[in-house]
């Protein structure tokens, strides 16, 4: 069994990255900034303890796209951070990593022997693995991200989010910034929480072209058919550049991978291909977090980013444990409790125009209100 315990700790006002294997702690006064910022990375802390930081351990188990996937397993760690600074002194956090599938077993195991007092698993593919664990010991509690069950466990918090909502903003955004008449999105592996986010951009090329008599094409995916384009997994960068590089010489302007850390390597084509054009005429949409603070180095590239709150939603869980509000069942993010939302435009905070602007809040405003259903085949 291949795992790493890691934990990272505050170095002035920057998160370091632990690389080695080992055992480390976060507590009060960690920076709450996702290891995905830091520019180097550190060894844990030598002879530090899981029980030593605070009373209460918060414990998560990441996927194997692993914690630096400026994503959502590096989204739940500062969800777990967050934690832990607003409980100085009460609240420590630690994780441990899954180098594949075979790992998330184990892992969780072993977090049930070291009594946390709540365990974190992150992604849809460990949703098996964490309804075995928490029927098999009822006594401890755990939240999940993207993923639910039905019936509810009452000793999992399930966080899920409707990503089809402000994915279908970002299509209509894509849509409307584009000047090629082609958008392109693709996934990493074709799971719900993937395609629910492909389907809302579709679903919102489809409306722009409704709204303005268009005939802005997707590539990569159709949300009729269900039919698209993956990269196999969440961390093979050179398949996520390859992928956009075949979209951007089929003519796509605008690419919206939903894939983890394979965008970085989508972001990698676009750079290059800006390089050769030698201006902004192909740009992206990010996923999960902002870009432009998770992957800084490519902002420029961003128009926005579709996220969903998995730091808040991590946070309450650990939180509600804590301070024993914890109740379990099913949580869902939506634009109405701002649980999913397009991060700011930054660098295109004066290229989006503004009546593009004010229709996508008009969308959301109907969206919210239930006259716009974003279609989705996807369960949020």
């Amino acid at each position: 069994m291949k795992v790493k315990l890691m934990t990272t700790a505050a170095v002035a006002a920057t998160a370091l990255l632990a690389a080695a294997c080992g055992s480390s702690t976060t507590s009060a006064g960690t920076s709450a900034s996702p290891p995905a910022a830091v520019a180097s990375p550190s060894s844990p802390a030598a002879g530090s303890t899981a029980s030593a930081a605070g009373k209460f351990l918060g414990c998560m188990v990441t996927d194997t796209g692993g914690i630096d996937d400026r994503s959502f397993n590096s989204s739940s760690w500062q969800g777990m951070q967050q934690a832990a600074t607003a409980q100085p002194g009460k609240i420590s956090v630690t994780y441990l990593q899954s180098s594949s599938s075979s790992d998330y077993a184990p892992n969780i195991s072993q977090f049930i022997t070291k009594k946390c007092g709540i365990i974190v698993t992150v992604g849809f593919l460990m949703g098996t693995n964490t309804q075995t664990a928490a029927k098999a010991s009822p006594a401890q509690k755990f939240a999940i991200v993207d993923y639910t069950y039905s019936p509810a466990l009452k000793n999992v918090d399930a966080l899920v989010f409707n990503t089809a909502q402000d994915g279908f903003l970002g299509g209509y955004l894509a849509a409307g910034m584009s000047k090629t008449g082609k958008v392109a999105t693709f996934g990493g592996l074709q799971l719900p929480t993937v395609t629910i986010y492909m389907d809302g951009y579709w679903d919102g090329v489809q409306y722009y072209n409704s709204r303005h008599h268009a005939n802005v094409q997707v590539l990569g995916w159709n949300e009729k058919t269900q039919k698209g384009v993956f990269s196999g997994g969440f961390t093979n960068q050179g398949a996520g550049q390859t992928i956009t590089q075949t979209f951007i010489s089929e003519g796509a302007d605008v690419i919206f991978p939903v894939a983890g850390n394979v965008g970085l390597g989508a972001a990698k084509a676009v750079s290059n291909a800006d390089a050769q054009a030698g201006s902004n005429k192909i740009n992206m949409e990010w996923v999960d977090t902002d870009g432009c603070i998770s992957a800084a180095q490519y902002c420029k590239y961003f128009i926005t980013s579709v996220t969903k709150g998995i730091q808040a939603a991590v946070k309450a869980a650990v939180l509600g444990a804590a301070g024993g509000t914890f109740t379990g069942g099913n949580y869902v993010g939506t634009l109405a409790n701002n649980g999913v939302v397009l991060s700011p435009y930054h660098n295109f905070a004066s290229k989006v125009p503004a009546a593009l602007q004010a229709e996508l809040a008009k969308i959301k405003a109907q969206i919210i209100s239930g006259s716009i259903k974003p279609a989705t085949k996807s369960p949020a």
